[in-house]
């Protein structure tokens, strides 16, 4: 089942709320919905290692730590943007057939959600500091306005997302997925890995 994107936008958001205040139980389900809450997931923690890497108080062994960490959650992330758009494209296949001069958006659906989970983690967070009780008060207005920005570009991206769905239903575009080929956590791929593993 796919949910209408103003449902899942709102559940994006509240996610990270609700994420806030208690770890996500990662679903055994492999529908669709389950993928979009574990690519959301993903970077949700991608988001808070990156804050960890941050740290100028961080010793050389937590950042090398968490070095591994953002590359394996980064996999992960691109592994359900990929995940996403195969679910989608076989749902197509079943219903919908692109006219022949269709065109192909340069941008997937699943590359959309992705940012449209980036954005849900950024208006949180900047709701955050548009709060803050310790702050200055130039900073919490400040904050305030990139605030505002930033639900604009979300309500933006969302729309562009639902033409999209919708472009594709009735065939004046067509889907491919656009695979990220991603190197640096292949052993056959990355040269560092694979000459350490030939010694």
């Amino acid at each position: 089942m796919i949910p209408p994107v103003p449902e899942f936008l709102t559940r994006q958001l509240d996610l990270v709320d609700l994420w806030h205040r208690a770890p996500y139980k990662v679903s055994e389900s492999r529908d669709f919905e389950s993928s979009l809450d574990s690519q959301h997931w993903a970077n949700f923690l991608l988001w808070h290692e990156e804050d960890l890497a941050r740290d100028p108080d961080a010793t050389d062994f937590i950042i090398a730590q968490v070095k591994r960490n953002i590359d394996k959650l980064n996999q992960q992330r691109n592994d359900l943007i990929e995940q996403l758009d195969e679910y989608l494209l076989s749902h197509l296949q079943t219903i919908a057939r692109p006219s022949l001069d269709a065109r192909i958006n340069s941008e997937t659906p699943g590359s959309i959600i992705d940012r449209l989970s980036i954005s849900a983690l950024k208006i949180f967070h900047m709701e955050e500091q548009a709060n803050r009780a310790d702050a200055a008060e130039d900073h919490r207005q400040r904050c305030q306005a990139k605030l505002y920005v930033l639900k604009e570009q979300r309500s933006d991206l969302g729309n562009s997302l639902s033409q999209l769905w919708e472009d594709l239903l009735q065939g004046r575009k067509q889907m491919k997925i656009y695979r990220q080929m991603k190197m640096y956590n292949d052993a056959t791929l990355n040269p560092v890995l694979y000459r350490r593993s030939r010694g």
